[in-house]
């Protein structure tokens, strides 16, 4: 008994020296050769300025209120919400790893022998009966030394998938912001252009009553009243049009913001519409460590790297101790008789797979694949991050420039106008010179809305190209420990 108690000894204390070792191969970053500066960038923001929350962002206190609403109420953002509560489970569960498990077996069986058996002979001669009682309850005990780091890497696997998880939320609310204030200023554009087709089917109105007047007078054709009426219905045309897309553009609203299609009331036009008040470009090395979805890219190559360890370790033998106490009797009333129905085991086991067809093998080299694909996609990630800086970049320095020109073309456009009426009272011009100054003016101030929109746009697709600014929300309320 001394010997075998000396052979558990030394099985333990081997266990025990080879738990410090490990296969895993432990996370770096990849080297990214970054840009200094983003293309058509000529300001570097500071920290600070690129953590601008969008409650600095907007500054319409209705838009604010459909944003809080959204955050609250979408259903994407409330399915991650669940999402981060299985993985935190999970992360928990994996803290365990290092626990033994234990199972308490309790059972009672009879067995009725054969008569011409030595088990059957035997109990009628020394127990008196044809059948045979057993009793038995276990308690016994599991635990698997953790010799090459596998409860460490699940760890980590669940840990990076519980803050990629996190990144992913962080990215979805981004998102999610981004489309509410789109579509808020989408729904301002319409109002825009529902006031110009108004104003403008009043002006067309006004020139065809004096066209009419001349024509009353054989100053004019029939083809001078035609051509005012069909300019008129021009204007007409884009009233309904605008209706039907504020319904569309409300009721996606309604959906975004977690609610059934309803109005939505607005305040600011789009003169007034002020974002990203003091917003440009910041560093691409800021920006790496901002972006949430850049963050969950590279958190998803560390639970790679876990899992290829695991693939690893999965190669090589496991060492588990399987103890056990309890009692066991042929009688009932004896069940519980201690010392003397205790029954006691301890055992040692090493299981070294040996043939498994190569699977081991190929699942190790197919985790080392796997996590270059999500390294190059991480990388990706980077890059397009980048890129998508500088598109919104370009995009509002050229709006602006376009917006200037479209300013200076509405002015002359708007004296045109006023011109071609005077002149044509005057019979000085014809019709078609009013109608066409009209429907160039027409064509100029949507055009106008068209490119505001795209500046509007531009900047908060810089927003969230620059990581957005969901920080100052709480994302989860428990922490893991």
């Amino acid at each position: 008994m001394k010997k075998f108690h000396h052979y558990i000894t030394i099985f333990a204390s081997t266990t025990v020296l080879l738990s410090a070792c490990s296969v895993g191969k432990k996370y770096t970053r990849q080297e990214i050769a970054m840009p200094e500066n983003f293309k058509n960038s000529e300001v570097v923001l500071t920290s600070d300025t690129l953590q601008l929350s969008w409650r600095k962002f907007v500054q319409d206190p209705v838009l604010t209120s459909l944003i809080e609403k959204a955050l609250s109420n979408n259903t994407d953002v409330n399915v991650a919400l669940l999402n981060m509560q299985q993985l935190e489970l999970a992360y928990k569960q994996s803290k365990k790893g290092l626990l033994p498990t234990a199972d308490l077996s309790i059972g009672a069986n009879r067995t009725w022998l054969s008569s011409n058996s030595l088990n059957g002979s035997l109990s009628d001669q020394f127990i008196g009966t044809p059948y045979m009682d057993d009793y038995s309850a276990t308690l016994r005990l599991s635990w698997e030394a953790d010799i090459w780091g596998k409860v460490k890497m699940q760890k980590e696997e669940s840990l990076a998938n519980f803050f990629g998880q996190k990144e992913n939320l962080s990215a979805l609310k981004t998102r999610v912001i981004v489309q509410v204030i789109q579509s808020y200023y989408n729904l301002i554009a319409l109002d825009e252009q529902l006031k110009i087709a108004q104003r403008n089917v009043q002006l067309s109105d006004s020139t065809l009553s004096m066209i009419r007047l001349q024509y009353n007078s054989s100053l004019v054709s029939s083809l001078a009243v035609e051509q005012a009426e069909a300019q008129k219905k021009t204007a007409e045309l884009l009233i309904p049009l605008a209706h039907q897309n504020m319904a569309v553009e409300e009721n996606a609203l309604s959906i975004l913001c977690g609610g059934f299609p309803e109005g939505i009331q607005r305040t600011a036009s789009l003169d007034d519409t002020i974002v990203g008040d003091g917003l440009a470009a910041g560093v691409p090395a800021e920006l790496l460590s901002r972006r949430p979805d850049v963050r969950a890219a590279e958190y998803a190559v560390v639970a790679a790297t876990s899992r290829m360890g695991l693939a690893k370790a999965a190669m090589y033998p496991s060492i588990s101790l399987t103890p056990s106490i309890g009692t066991n009797s042929i009688q009932f009333n004896k069940w519980f008789d201690l010392p003397g129905s205790i029954v006691k085991t301890i055992a040692g086991n090493i299981a070294q797979p040996i043939f498994q067809k190569g699977a081991l093998k190929t699942n190790y080299e197919i985790s080392v694949i796997e996590r270059e694909k999500i390294a190059l996609q991480f990388k990706q990630s980077v890059m397009v991050a980048v890129s998508e800086v500088s598109d919104a970049l370009a995009k509002i320095k050229h709006t602006e420039q376009r917006l200037q020109l479209i300013q200076a073309k509405s002015n002359a456009l708007a004296k045109a106008t006023a011109d071609a009426a005077l002149l044509y009272k005057s019979g000085m011009a014809n019709y078609l010179e009013v109608i066409t100054a009209q429907n160039n003016a027409l064509q100029n101030d949507l055009e106008w809305i068209t490119v505001k929109r795209e500046k509007l746009n531009a900047a908060i697709d810089l927003y969230r190209a620059l990581g957005g600014g969901t920080t100052d929300q709480t994302i989860y309320s428990t922490y893991i420990k």
